[in-house]
């Protein structure tokens, strides 16, 4: 109920992030891994915010503070999907041409990406047909990758034909 300042006014605050958004459905697409992918960066960022910079603040103001290690186990998934043969990369390259297929994203992905310790074998249970697995924070991802070629390939066009 005290404030180091008495002058200043006193005001309530109360950070929330909601990563209920990070779901493991039955069959996930195209959009369910971008939705886990921005969930992921948002849990990196609040992560970075709330414990890292706050911990530099306290070692600033000489609190005595043994500093705690957040790891950034969310970093080797996000880098995944953004490095420049990553995921979203790859994704791009192969709309651009058109006789990719399902197969040849599915293929260039494991050639590119299956040595990375995120990037998983299948493991759904519900899906038999997911082509490969992400290793998120909040836990293992199968994806089907059937289908995505053609939604980037529609948004590219629409995007360029409003250009």
């Amino acid at each position: 109920d005290t404030l180091i300042d008495p002058t200043l006014k006193k005001s309530n605050f109360c950070a929330v992030l909601d990563i209920a958004g990070f779901e493991i459905f039955e069959y996930n697409g195209f959009e369910q891994i971008s939705i886990n992918f921005v969930n992921e960066k948002l849990q990196q960022f609040f992560n970075h915010h709330m414990f890292v910079v706050e911990q530099e603040e306290y070692v600033k103001e000489g609190i005595d503070w043994a500093m705690v290690d957040f790891g950034m186990d969310l970093a080797a998934a996000i880098i995944m999907f953004e490095k420049p043969m990553g995921i979203w990369a790859i994704l791009e390259e192969e709309s651009l041409f058109p006789k990719a297929t399902d197969k040849s994203f599915e293929e260039k992905l494991k050639a590119s990406l299956g040595k990375l310790p995120v990037f998983l074998k299948p493991q759904s249970k519900t899906d038999k047909n997911a082509h490969f697995a992400i290793s998120h924070y909040a836990g293992i991802v199968s994806y089907n990758v059937t289908g995505w070629l053609e939604k980037t390939r529609t948004l590219l066009m629409t995007l360029l034909l409003k250009s």
